[in-house]
């Protein structure tokens, strides 16, 4: 189809529905002598879910124009992202991203053959490209590069040096994958800008840009990875994709950030041609578009209902999903998901009656339930009625320090202690240890043996008292006022924390984070947390 395709058809597949194109006389001239050679990157981070159906049309777009696509698994990219892809898990999301996405592919008819797929490491950690990765930041501003990552890499605080480098990163896999132009969001903008400002200060070629508009998600706004209302995972069950269309904003009349609307739009046109109503003969019956402004037009005068327009998606929808649903049954991919993408709030069922199964808990066994923070050593003193105790007193950014008595640190000496930041446990109940009551629990790295060896755990550089420790992937849940010690859900909890290879903290390979980075341990690797 393509061979018949002049170099002007071309050109409009390839920027249809396209919210804009950097470059595009660069485009016309190379379409005039040959295919045009174009990459999309994805971070291998959250799971995909079904906006990624708008790239995907796009790729079947380029793909019927004659175009060679390669599609990028940046598996350092998502590490780099503020590490919301732990390195321990990015081989295993990598593999979880080239088979959803390929069966995402399969779904809509692209043929696999004509793609090239390709993983970041394969080529990033290379002489060439680390040595380009230098002479690159000699070059970028701090300002430039904070200014290219603000809508893509995680914004915090205090930034991590890896998401300045990001931008760089993609900025260079346009010349080392060796294409024309690149293809994304146009929430990439300003990273594709500092591609075109910089990779000709390394001898390199601007490239041109492809830019995807923005699709609203469920509740109206970006449809995203972290927010769970706002996206159907593409392994969802028909229950949950009713459930969740139920829910999606979508205002009668109100064509603006409408989330169903703009799938319609940018998925189902381009796929099909065509979109059909599914409504009762009393309201009209079923009706078949064959233009997407035809069904803007009739749903901004409230001509279809929003029912029906969920209705209608939701068939559409699921034809889309159950090759992938019925790909991911087996049991390799089932463990591949689970493994990829551990659930840390998974719990024990409940029997009736309220109680838990065997072993089980009322409530769920999840880390948010502690109420760990950061605190500073103020002072520190022998007990005076046991040799191998402290007493501490540590402020943890409330009124009064806290009183806490450990008698691991009989095995750090006082001097190391003092002026320190450590971890606290908050939440435990108060206990009297050999008469002074401690307040709450140090957290310390620890190896049995003979000696034993312990180290506090350091919270990131530039912490503050109060700053709050969380298990990443589990920042949102609210701790206990006070943990019931008869529930002993601490001690369910501590048989998880551990140090890892790299001395970080971890609960089921899990960091320890606080909105400055990871915890951390000097040197007792493989320690456990008590």
């Amino acid at each position: 189809m393509a061979e018949q395709l002049s170099p002007d058809e071309k050109l409009h597949l390839i920027t249809r529905n396209l919210q804009e194109v950097l470059g595009e006389e660069k485009l016309k001239q190379v379409l005039q002598e040959r295919e045009l050679k174009v990459y999309w990157g994805t971070a291998t981070t959250g799971k995909p879910h079904v906006a990624y159906f708008v790239p995907m049309s796009k790729i079947a777009d380029f793909l019927k124009a004659g175009c060679e696509v390669t599609i990028l698994f940046a598996d350092l990219h998502a590490f780099l992202d503020n590490m919301k892809a732990p390195w321990e898990l990015l081989e295993l999301r990598v593999q979880y991203y080239e088979q959803v996405i390929k069966a995402m592919l399969e779904s809509i008819g692209v043929p696999l053959d004509k793609l090239k797929f390709i993983k970041g490491t394969d080529y990033q950690l290379s002489r060439e490209y680390t040595l380009d990765v230098y002479r690159l930041s000699s070059m970028v501003t701090e300002h430039d590069a904070k200014k290219a990552g603000a809508e893509v890499v995680k914004q915090v605080d205090h930034p991590l040096l890896s998401g300045l480098l990001y931008p760089g990163l993609q900025a260079l896999d346009e010349e080392y994958l060796k294409v024309d132009a690149q293809f994304g969001g146009v929430d990439q903008r300003k990273i594709f800008t500092l591609a075109e400002k910089y990779l000709p200060t390394l001898g390199y070629a601007k490239r041109s840009h492809l830019m995807n508009p923005m699709v609203p998600g469920l509740t109206g706004t970006k449809m995203s990875s972290s927010e769970e209302d706002s996206k159907i995972d593409l392994l969802d069950k028909k229950e949950d994709v009713k459930k969740k269309l139920k829910k999606a904003f979508c205002e009668p009349g109100n064509i603006e950030n409408n989330g169903l609307l703009s799938f319609v739009k940018h998925v189902l046109f381009p796929l099909h041609g065509e979109f059909s109503i599914k409504r009762d003969p009393k309201w009209g019956g079923d009706k078949v578009y064959t233009a997407f402004e035809e069904v803007e037009k009739d749903f901004a005068e409230e001509l279809v209902h929003p029912g029906d327009l969920k209705a209608s998606v939701e068939v559409a929808l699921n034809k889309l999903l159950d090759p992938i649903r019925k790909k991911f049954e087996t049991p390799e991919l089932r463990k591949l998901s689970n493994t990829a993408y551990p659930d840390p709030s998974k719990t024990k069922a409940a029997v009736k009656g309220g109680k838990a199964a065997a072993g089980g808990e009322e409530e769920g066994l999840v880390p948010s339930r502690l109420d760990i923070r950061v605190g500073k050593i103020i002072s520190v003193e022998k007990h005076p009625d046991a040799d191998s105790l402290y007493l501490e007193k540590i402020d943890v950014g409330e009124a009064e320090p806290r009183t806490v008595v450990s008698g691991l640190v009989a095995f750090i000496s006082q001097e190391e202690l003092q002026d320190r930041m450590v971890l606290l446990l908050c939440n435990m109940k108060p206990q009297k240890m050999r008469g002074i009551e401690s307040q709450a629990m140090l957290l310390c790295a620890a190896i049995e043996g003979e000696p034993r060896r312990v180290e506090p755990l350091d919270p990131p550089e530039g912490s503050s008292p109060g700053d709050r420790v969380f298990v990443e992937g589990c920042e949102t849940g609210k701790p206990d006022d006070k943990l019931n010690p008869k529930k002993k859900v601490w001690e369910k909890l501590q048989v998880d924390l551990k140090v890892s290879g790299e001395c970080v903290a971890q609960w089921k390979d899990q960091h320890l984070m606080t909105k400055l980075g990871q915890v951390t341990c000097k040197t007792l690797k493989g320690g456990n947390i008590c």
